[in-house]
């Protein structure tokens, strides 16, 4: 019966829930409480835990809650319920995408998708990038803007020329940055 109400609880917030992990975090609480699965300190605990490993928020948090919950089977499940519906979604929209690629509304709606991905792209870049670049803040009006932190800035400007002057592979210059990251600021060279 637990896997039935963490499968049910999960696809229902996988279902309703819009804007990400974060998005689903009120509706994962407001599950928990229902259930008396966790603890509202167990809850947070496993939000740092999931907010710390690679992948979606809300995908590792079902894991979590459901491998605290009912073990590994839980997690599985919980983690099968919450991604559910996105992946069947995806996988229906891919199917018409592919029928129908060659009817004229489908490749207006494809072309004007675009844009909203570029200002997604953008959107999420400005906000690591104010994560990153900026540290505290300083007195007077700019405090919005923080001090620069002349490394990150001049590693994003090395990444933004390799990428599209020289067309270097993206993952490549990841790797490149984050270990020109770990090199100086673990020596203490910035």
């Amino acid at each position: 019966m637990i896997y039935l109400n963490l499968f049910i609880s999960f696809l229902k917030i996988g279902l309703f829930s819009f804007g990400g992990g974060y998005g689903m975090i009120p509706l994962i609480e407001a599950e928990l409480s229902i259930h008396g699965w966790l603890t509202a300190q167990e809850f947070t605990q496993v939000i740092s835990i999931s907010e710390m490993t690679p992948g979606p928020i809300a995908v590792n948090t079902a894991t979590l809650v459901g491998y605290r919950t009912a073990g590994i089977m839980g997690g599985l499940i919980a983690t099968l319920g919450v991604v559910l519906p996105s992946l069947v979604l995806i996988l229906g929209t891919s199917h018409f995408i592919y029928r129908h690629r060659e009817h004229l509304l489908v490749k207006r709606i494809l072309y004007g998708i675009k844009p909203v991905i570029l200002a997604l792209i953008i959107a999420a870049m400005v906000f690591v990038a104010g994560n990153t670049l900026f540290r505290s803040e300083p007195p007077g009006p700019l405090a919005v803007f923080g001090h620069i932190d002349p490394f990150a800035a001049i590693v994003a400007g090395v990444s933004a020329v390799a990428l599209l002057v020289f067309k270097l592979n993206p993952m490549f210059i990841l790797l490149a940055s984050g270990a020109a990251g770990v090199i100086f600021y673990s020596l203490g060279l910035i």
